[in-house]
């Protein structure tokens, strides 16, 4: 059984996406707004938005039904999932904070 045959890759591809957008958003900085907006901002996309984009719910589910049938896909899965969403998230940070840095010392345009 394959991950796409259980119907989980579509899971595990939004919340790897979801996970790389989410260190990308924390990188950067919104140095143009005020504190509370910037929070606010985060908090609408990353939490809203992106929160609602990413999925764990569909997560459990689909590790609980491929446990079912191959229990050590399951597991591969699980552990898959989060070792691709931790790099993922670290990816979109490294690649948000020269952007973030460039804004800081007035060089982007």
């Amino acid at each position: 059984m394959l991950l796409a045959d259980a119907g989980v890759l579509p899971v595990l591809i939004a919340n790897v996406v979801g996970a790389f957008l989410i260190g990308v958003l924390m990188a950067r900085p919104f140095l143009r707004l005020s504190g509370a907006a910037r929070v606010e901002l985060r908090l609408l996309l990353g939490t809203g938005a992106l929160g609602g984009f990413t999925t764990y719910s569909a997560f459990m589910t689909g590790t609980v039904g491929l446990w079912a049938d191959a229990p050590l896909l399951a597991v591969a899965y699980a552990a898959g999932s989060l070792v691709l969403g931790l790099a993922a998230a670290a990816s979109g940070l490294r690649l948000g904070r020269p952007r973030a840095e460039r804004l800081r010392t007035g060089a982007a345009s």
